[in-house]
């Protein structure tokens, strides 16, 4: 019986055809360097359109597999099979096809071209070298001999960590968790990660606030969730944005940055979050509240967060000290339900067996220590000094051109060019003058935004940086 596509599969018709002459190259009917049908002989054959048979054996020439010349037709290729007779991979197509999808490519590119050692880095969201507890680490390092099981952890972390965090959580943030509701996480990245992977399925959809750093996240769309926008203004997103959402979509889960938030700096106002948990509860959506800023408050307070007014078990809470202790540390946590937490930490444990436990002591040591209040505090005046020292040098370099919000807290400024510019041409300019930001559109849906982080640099850098960069929009 001659092989027919199936014109109700979901597959492309010409896919189709594509996998057959490629069974048929493995199984040996079409050996190296014999001739295929021709188009029309196939296309006649197989009862298709001759343009569905070009599409097909364009897509086997586009991966090697077969050589087409005009006046000799198509051939399987030569160079297919190696001495072994193995078929090589076609690791592009591997690549091309994985369901876990790669950054946005102007991510990669500002990444690859921050390594470089003369451009100033106002793009990157960690701190400077200058800001780590280096000094501090020694010193725990040197005192306190290590005695801990080198073996496979708990799956929720090590418990003496589990416990200094919860300590720390009560005395900084007013937040009751007990260690059995706290999971360790290599940063809240990968409890990000988790919890998009375990609590949501495919079609779901979230609610992000628009600019937000989940917007430029792929994780939602590697995983099928549909994101719907709540817009930030200078006291964070508007509740009545997310009834109007909840009604038209049915949202089954919120992702709010509160605190400083990454891009925009803004606080999330008080009388916003009260409203917000009464209508996670109305509605019955779990809010997951990404805290990596509300202890870096330059004036040394620090927000209510929503876990801490949370009665009901309605937020998911994540916190890391990649912000303010040290990113290469890669110590997060999240914070809620016992059952939820046993769930991320089977996931967990599936993909690393559980966080490696030596930096899990050292961050125990140093959370746990008078090391840390002393740390914090120098954080907060560094980074508010770094702050005034990038708006101070924008007012005089820019000539009025950039407008921006000025945060009490966290890393980031958020700006906006004007008049209304390409910022993607603009970010080419900047690096070929030596500074690199990040354009606002990768964290949102408006144009005519860029975000500068000023926690990576040092207050000359920054200077220099933000001067590099006005010459580079003066050139525009």
């Amino acid at each position: 019986m001659v092989w027919k596509p199936d014109r109700n599969a979901k597959t492309p018709i010409y896919k189709q055809i594509v996998e057959y002459i490629e069974l048929g190259i493995s199984s040996g009917e079409f050996p190296a360097d014999s001739v295929l049908p021709s188009e029309r002989n196939l296309a006649k054959e197989l009862d298709v359109n001759r343009s569905t048979i070009v599409a097909a054996y364009e897509e086997l020439q586009s991966l090697g597999i077969v050589e087409r010349k005009k006046g000799s037709g198509t051939r399987v290729s030569t160079d297919i099979w190696g001495i072994s007779r193995k078929r090589i991979p076609n690791w592009g197509r591997y690549v091309e096809d994985g369901s876990f999808l790669p950054n946005l490519p102007l991510v990669q590119r500002i990444r690859s071209e921050v390594q470089k050692t003369d451009l100033i880095n106002l793009a990157s969201g960690e701190l400077s070298s200058d800001l780590l507890p280096a000094d501090q680490f020694r010193q725990i390092l040197s005192n306190q001999p290590f005695l801990e099981n080198l073996g496979y952890d708990h799956p929720q972390g090590n418990e003496v960590l589990r416990d200094t965090i919860s300590t720390h959580v009560n005395d900084y943030k007013n937040i009751n968790a007990s260690p059995s509701s706290i999971l360790i996480t290599s940063g809240a990245q990968q409890a990000l990660h988790l919890i998009v992977e375990c609590l949501l399925k495919r079609g779901d959809a979230v609610a992000i606030e628009d600019p937000s750093y989940c917007y430029s996240l792929p994780v939602f769309q590697s995983a099928g969730i549909r994101t719907f926008l709540l817009p930030v203004d200078e006291h964070g997103i508007n509740p009545d944005d997310l009834i109007d959402l909840h009604k038209k979509h049915r949202i089954r889960m919120v992702f709010l940055n509160p605190d400083y938030q990454n891009p925009t700096g803004s606080i999330l106002h008080l009388s916003r979050r009260k409203r917000i948990l009464e209508l996670s509860t109305e509605f019955g959506i779990p809010i997951i509240e990404d805290d990596p800023y509300s202890l870096t408050s330059y004036n040394g307070e620090v927000n209510p967060t929503l876990k801490s007014l949370d009665t009901n078990g309605n937020v998911l809470y994540i916190s890391s000290l990649s912000k303010i202790v040290a990113s290469g540390l890669r110590i997060g946590w999240i914070i809620g339900p016992p059952q939820v937490i046993q769930r991320l930490a089977d996931a967990k444990q599936q993909v690393d067996f559980g966080h490696s436990v030596f930096p899990q002591w050292v961050a125990s040591q140093f959370l746990g220590s008078e090391h840390f209040t002393n740390h914090i505090d120098m954080i907060r005046s560094q980074l508010k000094l770094r702050k005034d020292v990038i708006t101070s040098s924008l007012k005089e370099f820019t000539c009025n051109q950039v407008d921006f919000y000025s945060p009490q807290g966290g890393i980031h400024l958020w700006c906006r060019v004007n008049p209304s510019i390409d910022e993607y041409q603009l970010l080419e300019e900047s690096i070929k003058n030596g500074v690199a930001f990040v354009p606002g559109s990768i964290f949102g849906s408006k144009k005519g935004y860029i975000r500068f982080t000023f926690g990576r640099g040092e207050p000359n850098d920054i200077s220099k940086g933000i001067l590099r960069f006005a010459e580079a929009l003066g050139s525009l």
